[in-house]
């Protein structure tokens, strides 16, 4: 993942979405034909940083990380700084692919890696592919699909970018735009992993992320406020992983749009107080 720069060019997701594929060209069998045109008329719901503003400028913001967000997975809209924008904050972009595919028997899943165990960050952590967004990106599908190609080698060519869904806020103040694209071929994709980055490559399915099977939740406690958090055991191919966090959060929300239900347990997103601002490196409940 290379380094974001300070003043980024990136038109906002909702905005310009000029990669998207047009469900009547796409390839593919007839479901995967149906599930793009679906997908193509999500709208994810308008939040409060879609709105461009010259005039506030990047800010980095370190020690009040930890101060605004205690934990991934929320989406943005739920996150004490949607509520209130405090003077010159604007977060930093980043974006993820859900690549999907459909298996021998017709199932969707979805591209999953394991990270590095030598990165700095979320070291071993099932991830999607994504990162940081970059200053020539002409918006958050071509950040999502650089990003795959530069750690798993995946062609953007090969990906039909049918829709984004709303950004969820991580706990580094990363704004993550999901992007949903659909592998029409996937024996086309031969995963070549970039080591210093990712260090597996596997799948899992989709519909996984709204059952209760292999699920287990954990409470946490922010500021006074309880809350849940999602943890998924997957075992593939003699191999287990733990999805968690931003992820499983992210991919909940994505299978609950695909087959158009909600899971059957409590996504319960934090109740977080309002935030009033003390300086302009600061927010407090």
């Amino acid at each position: 993942m290379l380094p974001i720069l300070r003043r980024l060019s990136i038109p906002s997701s909702t905005a310009s979405l000029s990669k998207l594929m047009d469900p009547n060209n796409f390839g593919g069998s007839q479901r995967l034909i149906t599930l793009a045109r679906q997908l193509r008329l999500y709208k994810p719901p308008p939040t409060i940083f879609d709105e461009e503003d010259d005039d506030i400028e990047e800010q980095r913001i370190e020690e009040a990380a930890g101060k605004v967000v205690s934990q991934v997975g929320f989406a943005e809209s739920v996150t004490p700084i949607a509520f209130h924008r405090p003077e010159r904050f604007r977060p930093k972009r980043a974006a993820v692919l859900i690549c999907l595919f459909e298996d021998d028997d017709g199932e969707l899943r979805v591209i999953l890696t394991k990270r590095s165990s030598r990165l700095s960050t979320h070291s071993g952590e099932v991830s999607l592919p994504g990162g940081k967004a970059e200053e020539g990106d002409e918006d958050d599908v071509e950040t999502a699909t650089r990003e795959a190609k530069e750690e798993i080698g995946l062609d953007p060519s090969l990906v039909n970018s049918v829709t984004v869904l709303e950004p969820f806020l991580s706990k580094h103040l990363l704004r993550v735009v999901p992007v949903i694209g659909i592998l029409s071929d996937k024996k086309a994709f031969k995963p070549t992993p970039n080591a210093a980055e990712v260090e597996e490559v596997f799948d899992a399915p989709l519909e996984m992320f709204i059952k209760d099977e292999n699920r287990k939740s954990e409470e946490r406690e922010w500021m006074g406020d309880k809350y849940l958090i999602h943890l998924f055991d997957y075992e593939t191919d003699n191999k287990k992983y733990l999805i968690w966090g931003l992820t499983a959060g992210i991919l909940i929300r994505a299978a609950s749009i695909v087959y158009q239900r909600p899971p059957p347990f409590l996504e319960q997103n934090p109740n977080f107080k309002v935030p009033r601002v003390v300086n302009k490196d600061t927010i407090m409940p």
